[in-house]
C-alpha cells in the first residue's frame, strides 16, 4: 500500500452540486473511504457503472462511491444532467451519488479534480485523469491513497485489498 501523506488542503472543504442540484459538502463524507470516478455514458468503459453499483451495494459500509460525469474525453458525456441520471438508472440501476457534470482536466478543471491531481494540495499525486473512468481512492482520514487508470475494474483485487486496510 502506498503511504499516504497528509494533504496540504482538505477534501472536506469542497462543496459541489449533486446531479439533482442539491449542494453537498464533502464534510458529510468525513471518516469514510471514498472512490471518486469521472464517468461518461458513451465510453467503452461505461459498463463499469455495473461494477461501481455492485461495489456500492456490497461494500457500501466500507467505501462511498462518487461519480462525476465529465465530457473531457472524446465528447462521450454530451447529455444533460437529467439525461445522464436517466441513462444511469435505466441501464445500470445506479443508486450511488452522482454529481453535476464537471471538467476533470484543462483550464476549467473543477476544484475537486485540482485537489485530486495536484500534489501541492493532496500531498503526493500529480496524475490527472487520462480518460473516462479513472479512479481515486481516499481513505477515511481524507488522504488520497491511490490513483487507478480507466482499465482497473472497480471490483479489482487491488481496490478491494486497499479497502481491507482499514
Amino acid at each position: 500500500m502506498l503511504k499516504a501523506k497528509m494533504p496540504m488542503a482538505e477534501i472536506y472543504d469542497i462543496k459541489m452540486r449533486s446531479i439533482e442540484g442539491e449542494e453537498i459538502s464533502f464534510e458529510k463524507f468525513r471518516g469514510k473511504w471514498l472512490l471518486l470516478v469521472n464517468v461518461a455514458s458513451r465510453c467503452g468503459y461505461t459498463p463499469q457503472y455495473e461494477d461501481l453499483q455492485r461495489l456500492h451495494e456490497t461494500y457500501g459500509n466500507k467505501v462511498t462511491v462518487l461519480g462525476f460525469p465529465a465530457n473531457n474525453f472524446g465528447g462521450q458525456e454530451p447529455g444533460t444532467h437529467e439525461e445522464i441520471l436517466g441513462f444511469c438508472k435505466k441501464n445500470y440501476g445506479v443508486t450511488f451519488q452522482l454529481f453535476e457534470k464537471i471538467s476533470v482536466t484543462g483550464s476549467d478543471q473543477h476544484p475537486l479534480y485540482q485537489w485530486l491531481s495536484n500534489a501541492d494540495k493532496n500531498g503526493w499525486n500529480d496524475q490527472e485523469p487520462t480518460w473516462n473512468f479513472c479512479k481515486y481512492l481516499v481513505n477515511a482520514n481524507g488522504q488520497l491513497v491511490k490513483f487507478y487508470n480507466s482499465g482497473v475494474n472497480p471490483l479489482s483485487e487491488d481496490i478491494l485489498k486497499e479497502l481491507s486496510q482499514e
